[in-house]
């Protein structure tokens, strides 16, 4: 069995049908696409789909091959587990009992949750004692419904590295709670990647590949749309790193495409990723 190299939806044109969106990606030649439930109402409305939506989406991986393994649950930047607000508290547990259930319907395994407390709040010790009761919840949840939960490490100082997350991880003690680590933001934050993969090894359930711009004492650094190659990860020790640590999982190609103005022009800004990240992914054994 091959490893499987998925894209991200919002590197798709937004346009498409969930169809049209998995035909692209097979012609591009991934194993997989990740869903996108951010938290504008358009996206989080998909908690809502009736039956018959669900199914067509089913129906569609069924018909192309490509199947929806993850979904990037950011919704919770808006609605965090942390609030200060009760009402949005409530709401964030609502989301996240809604995601859960979609992802029982669609066969989707792992639920990435976004590292933050809160994002629009005001940071305190109570605001980390509520994210960690509400995730405890999640965690319950998640447990009956046999889904992983996986936080990303983030472009925030709460969660930025796989050593951060593994103290939540032994607090939460729940045996469906993983990291899912991206290799731009635990090098913007100029992360040991050795160190990090070595001592978190068998707690990453997935892999965000993307480039970022360092943070420095003067810069905030970049977290999304870097051009790969043209930030600050070493590409080369990264793959290093994930072969010496014998990393199995999938790889997900992050990138944001969806403001291309044509489907052409979407399709060759993926290829180019894809011509800078697939050589070297061979030359370090990992496909």
């Amino acid at each position: 069995m091959k490893r499987p190299i998925g894209i991200y939806e919002k590197a798709t044109p937004k346009h498409f049908t969930w169809l049209e969106r998995l035909k692209f990606a097979k012609e591009l030649g991934f194993d997989f696409v990740e869903m996108s439930i951010d938290e504008s109402d358009e996206r989080l409305s998909r908690l809502k789909w009736r039956s018959e939506e669900r199914l067509e989406i089913v129906k569609a991986m069924y018909k192309t091959g490509i199947r929806i393994p993850t979904i990037c649950f950011s919704g919770h930047r808006r609605f965090p587990l942390g609030s200060n607000d009760v009402a949005i508290e409530q709401q964030s547990l609502t989301l996240m009992k809604e995601c859960i259930t979609l992802a029982q319907d669609l066969g989707v395994r792992v639920i990435q949750l976004a590292g933050y407390d809160v994002y629009y709040e005001e940071k305190s010790p109570v605001t980390r004692e509520r994210f960690l009761q509400n995730l405890r919840q999640a965690c319950d949840w998640a447990e009956r419904a046999q889904v992983i939960l996986a936080i990303e490490t983030m472009d925030d100082p709460f969660i930025n590295s796989i050593e951060k997350y593994l103290a939540i991880e032994k607090l939460i003690d729940s045996p469906y709670l993983f990291v899912y680590p991206d290799t731009g933001n635990l090098s913007a934050w100029g992360s040991d990647l050795l160190s990090e993969f070595l001592i978190g090894h068998s707690s990453i359930a997935a892999l965000h590949l993307k480039d970022t711009h360092l943070v420095t004492h003067d810069s905030t650094g970049q977290f999304r749309d870097v051009p790969f190659g043209q930030g600050c990860v070493n590409w080369e020790e990264t793959f290093h790193v994930l072969k010496q640590t014998n990393y199995q999982g999938p790889l997900l190609v992050e990138m944001w495409s969806e403001q291309e103005k044509t489907v052409e022009d979407t399709k060759k800004a993926i290829q180019e990723a894809q011509n800078f990240l697939y050589p070297q992914l061979k030359k370090a054994g990992l496909i």
